[in-house]
């Protein structure tokens, strides 16, 4: 693989751990993984929580969420997400969504590959993320991304962020066709992400034309798939996590190399 793709596959698992990292257990389980900070905060604000040598043990995820608002280390985001040890486990607990990285929690996400075959080459919608989003402001990002909330599975997600972000009816995505997921680990600003990317392709037809409802996206441009193959190779232009998954559908389009 070149150079330019495997610059973003490096950043995107930029950590080996548990390295400077402590587990953090729910109950019986491990969930996740926490700075030495953030085992301390949650020490001194969970009666019930325990910390001993390289471990921090705590009853309820949803009030260590909180607690870490309480004491401004993260931010809240009004959204819940299920605690899982693996993907298709047993839930164990929720939590504010902007306590993930914090903790080192398994989150899942979801990404649409929108395709549409003109008479002059296959194209791909890209989004343009708002200017306002917390994360990665004015980044370039998928016509349909975003994280799996509480209570729902990828397929319900991505219907539900299709929706919401681009005005795609769920009709027009029944000949969605679920690909190989992406993972990693990666240390951000934010904290430690470790996600698993549900993936999908889905070829559009020519007349169907996106809106940005939620106000998350501040437009939409269908550009040739050379324009997104050169982009993500020799810029950083896409939000992080975006280039794995275009990386992923530039290998089934036999572009890498090209």
């Amino acid at each position: 693989m070149e150079d330019g793709f495997t610059r973003h596959i490096r950043a995107c698992n930029n950590v080996t751990l548990p390295g400077e990292y402590e587990e953090l257990w729910l109950h019986a389980e491990q969930v996740g993984w926490v700075r030495p900070r953030i085992a301390r905060a949650l020490a001194a604000a969970l009666p019930d929580a325990v910390l001993a040598g390289h471990r921090i043990v705590v009853t309820d995820m949803a009030a260590a969420g909180r607690a870490l608002a309480e004491a401004k280390l993260v931010r809240r985001r009004g959204e819940e997400l299920d605690v899982r040890t693996e993907v298709g486990g047993p839930v164990l607990g929720r939590v504010d969504r902007g306590a993930l990285p914090a903790l080192g929690l398994l989150a899942e996400g979801v990404h649409l590959n929108a395709l549409v075959r003109r008479a002059e080459g296959l194209h791909l919608w890209v989004a343009r993320r708002a200017a306002d989003k917390a994360l990665d402001p004015g980044k370039l990002d998928h016509l349909v991304a975003g994280g799996v909330p509480a209570g729902l599975g990828a397929w319900d997600c991505l219907v539900k962020e299709a929706q919401e972000e681009a005005g795609l009816p769920e009709r027009l995505l029944r000949d969605a066709l679920a690909v190989e997921p992406v993972r990693y680990a990666m240390e951000r600003p934010e904290g430690l992400r470790r996600d698993h990317l549900h993936c999908f392709d889905l070829e559009l037809p020519e007349g169907f034309e996106p809106q940005a409802m939620d106000g998350e996206v501040a437009g939409f441009e269908l550009w040739p798939i050379e324009r997104v193959v050169n982009t993500v190779r020799a810029t950083d232009a896409f939000k992080f996590n975006v280039n794995l998954v275009l990386i992923g559908l530039f290998e089934r389009l036999g572009l890498v190399g090209t």
